[in-house]
């Protein structure tokens, strides 16, 4: 399945605080992302689309 990006997408970055790496980066409808991820050292950072876009080159 295809994501669709309008005015409800939000890009995110993904971070281990404790280990201070990038887990991941992703985007998706601001109504269908975790508000609160299950691991405590991680944390979402939301991103614009243009950064999100410079992430996947």
């Amino acid at each position: 399945m295809t994501k669709k990006i309008d005015a409800n997408t939000r890009f995110y970055i993904d971070i281990d605080i404790k280990t201070k790496k990038v887990i991941g980066w992703d985007y998706g409808s601001r109504f269908e992302l975790e508000q609160e991820l299950t691991d405590p050292n991680h944390r979402r950072i939301f991103i614009t689309k243009g950064q999100y876009n410079k992430l996947e080159r």
